[in-house]
């Protein structure tokens, strides 16, 4: 089976977690790593793997538009806005892993099937891929009349983009919760934890349904069959509990282990974004190469 060409903007940790989960794909085929310094770890890694390297970003592949068809752009909300435009006018499509929230959003477990032929499509956040499944769950059930998530990450986890990134991620998320979880309001809570040993990746979902919609058995199945629809892709994902109900308010705790690719497996806020990152794309390639989906 042929495959469709992909390249990463960005060789920090989301990059370089990237690298190694595209070359496991059976659908993409990694050809390009597209970075500002030369020096850094992912850079270095791209070329002993052989990749196409360009330390001038994506400016690069403007000389070399062969070289893929869609791009992964793990950068930072900031430099997003202007490598959406280069994208666009190369016509390739764009695979957002920053919380620049320029295209629709997209949560594997909920609309993977939207937005195929999108110029653009946006993951979110690493708190929103973790926590917008379960409030969709929810609001499968009882609608939500508001959804907060608080996003609990190693400090370790954390590189320089993340960090940059704090107040996109919060506003971001929320809308996430909003316009893909279903939620009527959504607020979004993240905590850098700078415990040693490094904690795992913790989320803590808390929603106010319709009161005259509350089915305790209902809500938990579907969270419950949510959870399994995540762990597909993403197996360290887990429900650290049984779902709280406390009247018209539930309580879910999850925790997302990650597959130590890259950094070890605290990590699973990497895990997660990559994860969803490669199952889009997939989907994409699927939709490009006509391969029915099961």
């Amino acid at each position: 089976m042929s495959k469709i060409k992909v390249g990463i903007i960005g060789s920090g940790n989301i990059g370089s977690d990237l690298m190694v989960k595209l070359r496991k794909s059976e659908l993409l085929e990694l050809t390009t790593m597209m970075g500002i310094d030369a020096a850094s770890r992912g850079m270095q890694h791209a070329k002993e793997i052989g990749l196409e390297v360009f330390d001038n970003g994506i400016d690069g592949l403007q000389e070399n538009p062969e070289l893929v068809d869609i791009i992964f752009d793990a950068t930072s909300a900031k430099a997003h806005i202007s490598n959406a435009e280069v994208a666009k006018k190369l016509g390739k499509q764009m695979i957002d892993l920053t919380p620049a929230a320029i295209g629709p959003f997209i949560v594997p477990t909920v609309n993977l099937g939207s937005h195929l032929h999108a110029d653009n499509v946006n993951l979110i956040t690493c708190g929103g891929q973790a926590t917008i499944p379960v409030i969709h769950a929810i609001n499968q059930v009882a609608p939500v009349e508001y959804g907060e998530i608080v996003a609990t990450i190693s400090s370790k986890s954390a590189g320089p983009g993340t960090r940059a990134n704090i107040d996109e991620f919060t506003e971001t998320t929320a809308k996430g919760i909003e316009q893909v979880g279903g939620a009527k309001k959504g607020k979004a809570i993240i905590i850098l934890n700078p415990a040693e040993p490094p904690i795992m990746m913790r989320d803590t979902v808390h929603a106010i349904v319709d009161p005259r919609a509350v089915d305790d058995k209902a809500i938990t199945d579907s969270i419950v069959s949510m959870v399994e629809k995540v762990q597909s892709y993403v197996p360290g994902y887990k429900l650290r509990t049984e779902p709280i109900f406390d009247g018209n308010k539930v309580t879910v705790f999850i925790e997302v282990e990650g597959a130590g690719h890259y950094l070890p497996k605290y990590a699973g806020n990497l895990d997660i974004m990559t994860s969803a990152a490669v199952k889009v794309a997939e989907e994409f390639a699927k939709n490009r190469l006509n391969v029915p989906t099961k």
